[in-house]
Parts: C-alpha cells; structure tokens; sequence
C-alpha cells in the first residue's frame, strides 16, 4: 500500500478514524467533563475486556447488536470471540458474576471504545466511544429520574446550550398492543409505521383488521402522543388497559422527581418511540442538540439483563456517543480543550544542562515544560511556539 498517496482514508478502514491532537483533547475533554459529573453523582468506574467469548456476551445484546457484533476465531481456546458492540451487556455479566455478593444498589461508570458493524454507508462510524452509567439494583422511578437529571448535567457540563431529552416509555406500547391480532410481518410493519409517525400508512394496515373501537383508537393515537408534559394527560384519555396506565403512571413519577432536580424544561414525551422494542423493559430516553440530527446520548430501564447471566436485577443506565457529542459541540469546544503548554525552554550553545534543569524544576512544580531541542534560532522557536500554543518561551 503506498501511504505516501493523496487520498490518506484509503490507509484505514471504513467507519474508524484517526483524531489528531487538537480533536483528540476535545474528546479527553469530553470524556473527563462527563466522568466528573459521574462521579459527582456517586459513580464508580468499571473496566470490562475489549474480547469476550462470542456465546457469553450474545446473552446480553439485543437482536440489532447480536448483528453487528465482529466475531473471530481463538486460536488458543478453539472458541470464537467478540469484540463488545456495547459496554451494558458486559457490566450487566460482572454484576451478576463478579460482583453478586456485593450489596445492591451498584452505581458503575465507563469510558470504553466499541466495534460495531455498520452498513456501507458514507459517515457511519465501526468504532465508537462511549461514556456512561449503569444503575443496578433499583426499580424505582427515582432511578430513571436520576439517569435523566445525570444527562441533563452532563450536557450542561460540556457547554451545550439547546438540547432536549426525549423520553419514551416501551411499556405503554405493549399495553396497547397486548391481546390485538397481530403478528408476524404484519406486525413489523405496523410497529414500523408507529415508529416512521405515518399514521396514513398504518391507518391503511389497520383497515381489514377486526380490531374495536377502542383499541383501533389506541393504536392510530400512537404516533400523535409526542410533545411536552400534554402528552401524559393526552394519552390517559385515549388508553383504558391497565398496562398502558401503569406506564404513564410510572412517566407521572419521573417527572415529579425531575421537577425537583430542576431540569423538567428539558423534557418531551414520545410514546410512539420503539427503539429497544427487543432490550428495554421500561422508560427510554434520549438527548438531542437543536441542529445536530443524531441522538448523542441514549439509555432506559433493561431489568431483564442481569437475569441472563443468573442474577435477577431491575437496572437502568445511559450512555454517550462521544463522536456524536463532538460533532454537535466542535466549534464550542475549541477553547476549552486547547490547552496550552505553559513553558518551551530555548537555550542556544551546545551544553543544554541548564535548560534541562530548569524543565525538571518547573515539571517538579507541576508545569509543563518542554525543552525546545532542535537546533534554531530564537525567532523560529518563538513562531513555533505560537503555533504549537505554549504559554511562555524561556530564554
């Protein structure tokens, strides 16, 4: 391969990228902001392997990441392997292996590089950065409330300024779908249209079907019931299962705790929203900055995950698309996280001891310090080290 070409994507696989430095300190920025607020919030952090075995981590992946997920031969072993497509699924395994005997709640943290297979498409990324949280061990609506409240504050943090979450709750889509005749393809294609917010297209699978009244209306309602606090009272007036009501209750809880935290003018309600139809158990949500088309954060209740590896917990977390988040914020973050090197030391002549001396003074003061070590005069080092943003240049 000749990596002297002009065209220097051609060295690397579709999907990854290399960050140069000034990219590479917004993403350490990001990541460390959001670690701060984490850990404000009670969080420890967890460091899962980067391989699994294949048939151990597929336990926990829904179906879309089962698909996605790279998979290869160990020539030690003889088994095959996986690279983790997503962090939840490994936590949820050392909760209920390693960690079992440990008292419940557990509030858990990370910072993890992930592989996914994507389709062939322009600007979909194989490697993703994530950064989250993982509460196990409680089911209440005060958990889910502080997932919610925690990215709030996260975005806060790393200076967004416009952005909302959107909140979805699974259950309340199972009420409603719950005893209908409906499967197969059929299914999918009403669950699809549901999701699109194509009320023409579904009100047209649902004409030969015998369905009542109230559950035809039900169904047709689904993707109207999106907007702010409206929408909870909107859908009480349309559901009469039980299940259904169970869920708007639970979303009614949410948003009193969010209400204390302070954060309820970020918040709107999509009951039409189906994502982790297969993996969520519960309330889902997730963040959006105005402008910026992709989620940049994701997450919701999962209690059936830990069970799959023989340890029974209710547990809900979130977490952040890093390269989302910076493509949102690229142009906020240039101050923050250009930091500039306090001290370039320029000493000319060819004994350098004192120069030496003086960077390891000033790294044991807790500066930083690099010794401008290649031969030039004072007018090159000084433009050097405008460019390369140090602080100060010692002569």
């Amino acid at each position: 391969m000749n990596l002297t070409s002009n065209a220097p994507e051609a060295v690397l696989p579709k999907g990854v990228k290399d960050f140069l430095p000034l990219k590479a300190a917004k993403i350490e920025h990001l990541k460390q902001t959001i670690y701060g607020v984490f850990s404000r919030w009670g969080f420890r952090p967890i460091m899962p392997p980067s391989l699994e075995y294949l048939e151990v981590l597929e336990r926990g992946l829904g179906d879309g990441l089962r698909e996605r997920t790279f998979r290869f031969d160990d020539r030690q072993s003889g088994k095959l392997l996986a690279i983790p497509p997503d962090i939840t699924p490994q936590v949820a395994r050392i909760v209920a292996t390693r960690m079992r005997e440990t008292p419940l709640p557990h509030r858990l943290c990370y910072a993890e590089r992930v592989l996914r297979h994507t389709e062939q498409q322009a600007g979909k990324d194989r490697e993703i950065f994530q950064s989250g949280v993982e509460l196990i061990g409680l089911a209440s609506p005060e958990a889910d409330a502080e997932m919610i409240a925690m990215a709030v504050e996260c975005l806060q943090a790393v200076g967004a300024r416009e952005f909302t979450i959107d909140i979805g709750q699974v259950e309340f889509f199972r009420g409603v779908m719950a005893g209908l005749p409906l499967s197969g393809p059929l299914a999918l294609e009403v669950q699809q249209a549901i999701a699109r917010k194509d009320s023409s297209s579904l009100g047209s699978l649902l004409a030969g079907i015998p369905l009542s009244t109230q559950a035809r209306g039900e169904i047709l309602a689904l993707p109207r019931l999106f907007g702010g606090n409206e929408v909870l009272e909107r859908a009480a007036q349309v559901v009469t299962n039980d299940r259904s009501r169970r869920a708007l209750e639970n979303l009614r809880q949410v948003l009193e705790v969010l209400r204390v935290y302070g954060v309820e003018e970020y918040v709107t309600f999509d009951l039409g929203e189906l994502r982790g139809l297969d993996y969520h158990t519960g309330l889902t949500f997730q963040g959006f900055l105005s402008g910026f088309g992709r989620a940049v954060c994701s997450g919701g209740r999962y209690d059936g995950l830990t069970a799959r590896y023989g340890f029974p917990a209710p547990a809900t977390g979130f977490t952040f698309n890093l390269q989302s988040l910076l493509f949102a914020l690229d142009g906020e973050l240039d101050t923050a996280a250009l930091r500039a090197t306090d001290v370039l030391i320029f000493q000319s002549g060819k004994d350098k001891a004192i120069a030496q001396r003086i960077a390891h003074s000033l790294r044991q003061k807790g500066y930083s310090a690099a010794r401008d070590i290649i031969p030039r005069g004072l007018d090159d080092t000084l433009s050097y080290a405008r460019k390369m943003n140090f602080r100060y240049v010692m002569v």
